[in-house]
């Protein structure tokens, strides 16, 4: 079986550019995508801390110039889920959904997950319509939707969702952990209700069809209706292909120059284009160094 120089997990812009970046050293390597091109980047509703955009850019649009990036230098990624690797005579082997991969050197760039609502606050009728990502739903049009959460993210979509719909953010704490220009944004947007102080308790499906949701706020218990709920709750990095014992041998390999992060997987809150660009390359960049003294 054929053994690449690098395998790179995930093509939001960490991997992407780590592959750009690669591609320019002309080495060998497979770029590995579960999802779709772009990450979280395809969530964002206005870029505006990404140089060379002076007025900013959505996120869609700055994921969709990647792309033709990409396809400029005739890079593709491939469709493939890890489920697992392993490490063993100087090579990775990944089980990935399509079949193996092997490679010398392993970059991860997996990004993050969602975290989730209590499975027990979500009735089974109304699991279809929760989501914690808002691509998903960036079409809609003349929709009820209610999004849970404070941060970032939550203001995020509710700006890019109020052009076309009518949001309503529950939010537990009293005060906005989200940007100060996100907080006087959302008070200017007309289609945009903010409730502070709130608490879900649960989600239903009522007899209209709509979802009701109930939670808790500074006048008592509520409900609120709408035809869709997202979660913008907080994330975790996503290393659900890890098995278990190998976080063990990470440090060594790292120390090796056989394993890389990149990206929002190693970023904590940290979580910016710009910043997952700079690991990629930077990731790229030790790799070509590596492997150069390393044939020396």
């Amino acid at each position: 079986m054929h053994i690449h120089d690098v395998a790179i997990i995930g093509a939001g812009p960490a991997g992407i550019a780590a592959a750009i970046q690669l591609r320019r050293y002309g080495m060998d390597f497979i770029l590995l995508e579960r999802d779709e091109v772009g990450g979280l980047l395809r969530n964002a509703n206005w870029v505006e801390n990404y140089p060379g955009f002076p007025h900013g850019i959505s996120g869609p649009v700055l994921v969709a110039q990647m792309r033709q990036h990409l396809q400029a230098l005739e890079i593709e990624a491939t469709n493939a889920e890890v489920t697992s690797l392993a490490f063993q005579g100087g090579v990775f082997t990944l089980a990935t959904t399509p079949g193996e991969v092997r490679s010398r050197l392993l970059v991860i760039a997996s990004g993050t997950k969602p975290n989730r609502f209590q499975p027990s606050i979500i009735s089974a009728s109304a699991s279809s319509r929760v989501f914690y990502e808002v691509y998903p739903l960036a079409n809609l049009s003349g929709k009820k939707i209610a999004i849970v959460g404070g941060g970032d993210a939550a203001f995020d979509y509710a700006l890019n969702l109020s052009r076309r719909n009518q949001v309503t953010i529950l939010q537990r704490g009293e005060h906005p952990t989200c940007l100060p220009l996100l907080v006087t944004r959302i008070r200017q947007a007309p289609d945009i209700l903010h409730l502070p102080g709130t608490r879900l308790l649960s989600v239903g499906e009522l007899p209209t069809g709509e979802l009701g949701l109930a939670y808790a706020g500074p006048e008592g218990e509520k409900q609120l209706q709408a035809d869709y709920l997202i979660g913008a709750l907080g994330r975790s990095p996503q290393l659900d292909f890890l098995p278990a014992g190998f976080q063990s041998i990470t440090s060594e390999l790292e120390s090796q120059g056989l394993l890389y992060w990149a990206g929002d997987v190693k970023n904590g809150l940290e979580r910016q284009t710009a910043i997952a660009v700079g690991n990629g390359i930077q990731a790229a960049m030790k790799i070509y160094r590596w492997l150069k003294e390393s044939t020396q």
